[in-house]
C-alpha cells in the first residue's frame, strides 16, 4: 500500500497498547440462507494483509455484504472459517470494528458523546476525554464536538460514525456502502479521507460496494463476486495517491479497464 505523508501525523497510542496483526485469512466460506436456499457464498478463499485496503464488488445478490459479516463474527458461516491476526473469528471483537450504511447515532447526545460510546463499553474511560479530541480532530470535526447530532449533515453524522469506529484504536476496519445515501461531492471526500485516515493509523481496510469508481479511489486491490458468490477476478489496483481522483486520466483509465473486465467475467458493466 502506498503511504501518504500524513502517516507522520498517527494519532498517539493509548498507554499498553500495542500494534497487533491484522491480516485475514477467509478459507472455504460458504453460506446459504435457510436448509434448502441457494448458495450466497461458494467456497470462498481470499487473504488480506496487515494494512491493506480491499473493495469487496459485484452485483447486489452476490454475497458481497454476507461476507462482510462473516468477517466481523456477525454471522457464522455454513463452512470455512475466517482468521484475523492468527485469531479465528468466533463473535464480534474492539480489535475489528464495521460501519454500516446507518450512522446509528443516538439524537439525545452530542457529537464528543457519541465518538466515545465505542470506549465506554470497552471500559476504556481513562484517558477517553484526550482520545475524543483526536479522532475528532483527524475527522475534521473538532470544532463541532458539543453539537448534538441531529444538527449535523448526513455527511457530518458519517464523519461521527467514523471517529467512533476508530477511536478504540481497532486493527481492521469493515465499511459496509456507508457512504451510499450521501451526495456525490460528500461521498468523494469521505472515501478521500477514510483512505488517509486508513494509512495514518495503519488500518486494514475492506469494503463493500458496487461502485467500481468508489473502488479505484478507495482501494489498494479489488475483488469481484459474482452471482452465488464466487470470487471472478481479484485485480491490484496500482494508482499513486496523486492520481486519486476522478479527473485524471489514469483514473478514468483504470475504472475503465476493471469495468470491461468486470462485464466480462461476471457480465457487470
Amino acid at each position: 500500500m502506498v503511504k501518504s505523508d500524513s502517516t507522520d501525523a498517527r494519532l498517539p497510542r493509548r498507554s499498553g497498547a500495542t500494534t497487533a496483526r491484522t491480516d485475514v485469512s477467509i478459507r472455504g466460506v460458504t453460506h446459504a440462507y435457510g436448509h434448502a436456499g441457494p448458495p450466497v457464498l461458494s467456497g470462498v478463499d481470499l487473504e488480506i494483509a496487515s494494512g491493506e485496503i480491499v473493495a469487496l464488488i459485484g452485483r447486489s445478490g452476490s454475497g458481497k455484504s454476507t461476507l462482510l459479516h462473516i468477517v466481523a463474527g456477525l454471522l457464522k458461516p455454513k463452512d470455512g472459517a475466517v482468521w484475523i491476526g492468527g485469531q479465528r473469528v468466533q463473535k464480534p471483537s474492539a480489535d475489528w470494528v464495521m460501519m454500516f450504511q446507518s450512522p446509528s447515532l443516538f439524537p439525545w447526545m452530542n457529537v464528543a458523546q457519541n465518538t466515545g460510546l465505542g470506549l465506554r463499553y470497552a471500559g476504556q474511560r481513562a484517558g477517553a476525554a484526550a482520545r475524543i479530541a483526536e479522532v475528532l480532530a483527524l475527522v475534521d470535526l473538532a470544532a463541532l464536538a458539543d453539537r448534538n447530532v441531529q444538527d449535523l449533515s448526513g455527511g457530518q453524522q458519517q464523519r461521527v460514525a467514523l471517529a467512533r469506529s476508530i477511536a478504540t484504536e481497532p486493527g481492521l476496519l469493515l465499511l459496509d456502502e456507508p457512504f451510499s445515501a450521501l451526495d456525490i461531492f460528500t461521498r468523494r471526500a469521505l472515501q478521500n479521507d477514510v483512505r488517509r485516515i486508513a494509512q495514518t493509523l495503519g488500518l486494514t481496510l475492506v469494503l463493500v460496494t458496487h461502485d467500481v469508481a468508489e473502488a479505484v479511489q478507495m482501494a489498494d486491490r479489488s475483488v469481484l463476486l459474482a452471482e452465488g458468490g464466487r470470487i471472478t477476478a481479484d485485480t491490484p489496483i496500482t494508482l499513486t495517491e496523486a492520481d486519486r481522483h476522478t479527473h485524471s486520466r489514469d483514473f478514468q483509465k483504470e475504472v475503465t479497464r476493471l469495468r470491461t473486465l468486470y462485464s466480462e467475467v461476471a457480465g457487470m458493466g
